[in-house]
């Protein structure tokens, strides 16, 4: 992870030598984007936490982890389908469940379908591009992640052929 704070000072030093006018409106910029992004990042933040505080791991972990895999797969995925959370909030996230127990298979369902599948989106999807576009495009996202997530299973070793 240094190299990548190393690359991006290297890039930043090199921009400002090009040109300082068009680099500093461009931090002016992304600081801007920072602070919009900073409410909302900031509340799921805490929304996340205490939802982790107030579920104990035993639950977390005997409905997303344990020995059924493909039932905490479908419900991962389910849970997926209906949240709607930035994927900024998602990774993080996806790393604490795992540290908790929660299953490769079931942490692949719900970030695949997070990102693919949208229920609760489904309505606005389809006043612009139709119901039966919408409603296509989520099952076989649906199914794509499903896909996702029993090969990452098979990967990690949980699932066995």
């Amino acid at each position: 992870m240094e190299w990548l704070y190393g690359f991006t000072l290297f890039a930043l030093l090199l921009s400002l030598f090009k040109s300082r006018e068009k680099t500093y409106r461009s931090l002016r910029v992304a600081l801007e984007k920072l602070l919009a992004i900073l409410p909302s990042f900031t509340l799921m933040l805490i929304v996340v936490s205490l939802s982790l505080y107030l579920i104990s791991d035993e639950i977390v972990v005997r409905y997303l982890g344990g020995d059924r895999i493909l039932q905490s797969g479908l419900l991962g995925s389910l849970l997926g389908s209906i949240t709607i959370m930035p994927g900024f909030v998602a990774f993080p996230l996806s790393a604490l469940l795992v540290e908790k127990g929660v299953s490769y298979t079931a942490i692949a369902a719900f970030t695949t379908t997070l990102m693919l599948v949208g229920l609760m989106t489904l309505p606005v999807e389809a006043e612009y591009f139709g119901w039966k576009l919408s409603l296509t495009r989520n099952l076989v996202s649906f199914f794509i992640c499903l896909s996702i997530a029993l090969i990452m299973g098979f990967f990690y070793g949980e699932l066995v052929l």
